[in-house]
Formats: structure tokens, sequence, C-alpha cells
């Protein structure tokens, strides 16, 4: 299965149940990328829109770059109302957009799909002279009991499973390589999550390797999450701890 359809059929419970990003690290981008209130964002891999939608909220024009038909139009759905987004079906790696337009390139949860390479082109193209990338993740705290649980759950029950952000954590990307003159700034930000029970399931739901409905591990692997649940929950709800994880600088 190619990337783009990994998550065909799961854009609704996407939209529901993944997490936005903190203020602050909306705060730090802002101010680190030096944005103006004319700049223009290019969200590539932009998915159902969460973060663009954070971006919108400040008064920033953005361009959604999303393959996945399933997740474009759920974003399309969600945002369009706003006549600063123009959404584009496109990949990261050819993104259709005009050569030296862009101001800043945002990746939200999705770097791991992009061949590095040919990503690194098309930015070094759609980019203005001083524009900067930012890639972000909202990561799991792995040093965590639930996170160290539910990840053996995930590993028992869904064979696609490489771990949590396709197992980025675990064999981190060489982001050296992608900045120019590997030079990034690393920033890291606290963003627990709490979630009750629908809320718990569905958060991994919408993983590209989690099984669906019509798959034998279903079944299964609701139960583990629902004993994980029951074990770590109070008064039903559940805190996930979370990290967003964020790499900024020019390519």
């Amino acid at each position: 299965m190619k990337s783009n359809d990994k998550f065909t059929g799961k854009a609704e419970v996407y939209a529901k149940y993944r997490p936005s990003y903190p203020p602050e690290y909306i705060e730090y981008l802002i101010s680190e990328a030096i944005l103006k209130e004319d700049s223009i964002i290019a969200d590539i891999g932009s998915g159902t829109g969460i973060f663009s939608n954070q971006l919108l909220e400040r008064g920033y024009s953005v361009i959604g770059v999303e393959p996945n038909d399933d997740m474009r139009t759920v974003a399309e759905q969600n945002l369009m109302t706003d006549s600063r987004f123009i959404s584009i079906k496109g990949t990261a790696e050819n993104t259709t957009l005009n050569d030296n337009s862009i101001d800043l390139v945002t990746v939200a949860q999705a770097f791991h799909w992009f061949d590095m390479e040919l990503f690194k082109l098309e930015c070094q193209r759609i980019l203005k002279q001083d524009g900067r990338v930012a890639l972000v993740w909202n990561s799991r705290d792995g040093s965590s009991d639930i996170n160290k649980e539910s990840a053996e759950v995930c590993q028992k029950y869904c064979p696609n499973f490489k771990g949590f952000s396709g197992g980025i954590e675990e064999t981190p990307i060489a982001f050296q390589q992608f900045f120019k003159d590997g030079k990034y700034d690393l920033n890291y930000f606290r963003n627990d999550l709490q979630f009750n029970l629908s809320g718990f399931l569905g958060r991994y739901l919408s993983a590209s390797y989690s099984p669906k409905k019509t798959d034998e591990e279903y079944h299964p692997f609701i139960t583990a999450l629902s004993n994980l649940f029951e074990k770590y929950s109070n008064h039903g709800q559940i805190v996930i701890p979370n990290i967003t994880r964020s790499y900024l600088g020019k390519v």
C-alpha cells in the first residue's frame, strides 16, 4: 500500500480524535519563523487540516497540500469557509506550487511518509529566499507505563506497526541531512492528552497501522486497549503523556 493510501477510510476518526498542537508551540513558530501578516504558509501533508486550522486561526493564509482524497475532503469541509485557505491535491515531492512563493513550509505528523531528498528539493523550489521549514510531531512520552504497554498492544495486533509516528522515535530520520548545513532548532513542548474511552480508542484507530473493522485483529485490539484504559483511567478519563517535538530550519 502506498503511503498516500494508508489513511483512506480513516479521515473521519482522524479529524475527530487526533490532537492539535499547544499554543506555546504556535507562538514559538510565529516568532522564530519571523511570520508577518501577509506571510503565506504551505502545510504539506495537511491531512484533515488540524494544523492548518490553528494557523488560520492566527490570521495567516494557508495552502493545504494533501494527496489523500478522503483526508483532503474532510479538511475542505471544515476549512473552506475561510477564504484564506486553499486546498490542493498534491504530494510533498510535487506540490504544484509556484517557485519562490512560500514564506514557511509546515509538516505536521507527516514528514516520515515523504521521500526526504525529493521533498527537500521541492522546498528549495517553492520557498522564498529566507523561508524556513517546520517539522512537528505529537509524540507519546515513551517513558510512561501506559505508552509502553500500548506499544506492546500495537505490536501484537497491528501487523504494520513499526513504532509510533512511523517508528520515527525508534529510527530517527537524518534531520542533519535535510536541513541546510545540518543546522536546525529542536524544541519540545508538553502536550499531555486527556481522553474518555471512546476518545482513547479513537486515537489509536486513527493510526495508519491500526486494523479496520473487517480485519481479524480488530476486536482483540479493541479489547486489549479497553483493558488498558480500565487499568490506567480515573473516573472515566485517562491522561496520555505526550510531547510536541519541533524541528525548524532552512533547507
